[in-house]
């Protein structure tokens, strides 16, 4: 058997292959060419972006680069105005616990003090009505006594009393 086949199979399959490779070509034309008009609008926006935003980057960094010694030597500034409050909050507390140990001695000797004055002048009054009631009542005894003798002597009967009736109790 022969395997030939006539020549119009080979003319019709040279005939498709050629549409096939046309249509592909066109595709690819197609493809091709929205992928430059990407490529272009792309292009365009990143202009516009270069245009705006790359002075903005230069300020930044030139801010950066101005602001970046100052914010070192007020870090450095903030840092030594906290040992130093530091420390004097350290004297502060030492010097107000020295204020307050000082207040307690002192209040202890006041307190010292006026007891002792107290004890003083509550044995000084018990001291001086000892002296003036002690009399005082030898000496309403003595009236007492002389006043009943008159009493008697005069023939009248003497009147039941008590000494604190002599007091004014």
């Amino acid at each position: 058997m022969s395997s030939q086949l006539p020549p119009i199979y080979y003319i019709i399959f040279t005939g498709v292959t050629a549409a096939a490779v046309l249509l592909q070509t066109l595709i690819l034309l197609a493809a091709f060419l929205a992928v430059r008009r990407i490529a272009l609008k792309l292009q365009n926006t990143t202009d516009e972006i270069k245009k705006h935003a790359i002075p903005t980057i230069i300020l930044g960094r030139q801010l950066l680069e101005d602001v970046s010694p100052k914010l070192k030597i007020a870090a450095t500034n903030l840092v030594e105005a906290s040992h130093s409050l530091r420390h004097q909050a350290k004297h502060v507390s030492t010097t107000v616990d020295d204020l307050l140990n000082k207040t307690t001695v002192q209040t202890a000797r006041v307190d010292e003090i006026v007891t002792a004055s107290l004890d003083t002048v509550i044995h000084a009054t018990r001291s001086v009505q000892q002296a003036v009631a002690v009399p005082v009542q030898w000496a309403s005894a003595l009236f007492a006594g002389l006043k009943a003798g008159f009493d008697v002597l005069r023939g009248k009967e003497p009147e039941a009393r008590t000494v604190a009736d002599d007091f004014g109790e």
